[in-house]
């Protein structure tokens, strides 16, 4: 196992005329979260993802609140696919695929992650009417779907993720996150066996 590996850090900065969004990833890191969005439901689920992924962020963003959050949301999810691309690196050594079933009291996911660099987005289970509820006096239920589609096609992460169960929309959207966090966990890992890439075209 190479012990002189490069840390897997990254740092991107993104400003439109909608939002402005800095995100600071560490893929090696104890799952410490720095995160202000100006969205409280969407820190809460962004410092999740840290602290079950185990992976560092430090996230700044701020936009248009005042017409909607959406923007705000979209672009985090953006810039922090991108700042995962950038970290992972060249790949070598990884697990690549990752995967995890996580309860919330009644509801249940499972995320499937496989981080090649094709990026694919399925997310399916949700509860009919989960799309229009709002959490937290700001983020819609629909926003969920967004941010990982988001996230996985700036990341070339393929992403399948299925609610098995679930009432309550605030635990559906927590649990989901959960899930994804811990199958991010388990891909980015690195496997003391696997010699280069784990892929048979010698490349990801």
């Amino acid at each position: 196992m190479n012990e002189t590996r490069t840390p897997r850090v990254a740092q991107v900065t993104r400003e439109t005329s909608e939002s402005r969004v800095k995100v600071r990833v560490n893929l090696d890191g104890t799952g410490q979260a720095n995160i202000h969005t100006t969205v409280p439901f969407y820190d809460h689920m962004l410092t999740a993802l840290a602290r079950h992924s185990l992976i560092d962020l430090d996230i700044e963003a701020s936009g248009d609140t005042d017409i909607d959050v959406h923007h705000t949301v979209e672009d985090t999810a953006i810039v922090l696919g991108q700042a995962l691309r950038e970290a992972l690196g060249d790949k070598v050594g990884i697990c690549r695929f990752g995967d995890a079933c996580v309860p919330l009291d009644e509801a249940l996911a499972h995320a499937v992650v496989d981080l090649a660099g094709r990026p694919y987005v399925v997310c399916e289970g949700e509860p009919e009417g989960q799309q229009y509820h709002l959490i937290g006096g700001h983020f819609t239920g629909s926003l969920t779907y967004h941010v990982f589609e988001s996230l996985a096609l700036n990341a070339g992460i393929c992403l399948h993720l299925r609610l098995l169960a679930g009432r309550d929309p605030h635990h559906i959207v927590e649990a989901q996150f959960k899930a994804l966090a811990r199958a991010l966990k388990a891909a980015v890992e690195y496997d003391p066996r696997v010699v280069g890439v784990p892929s048979t075209k010698g490349t990801l």
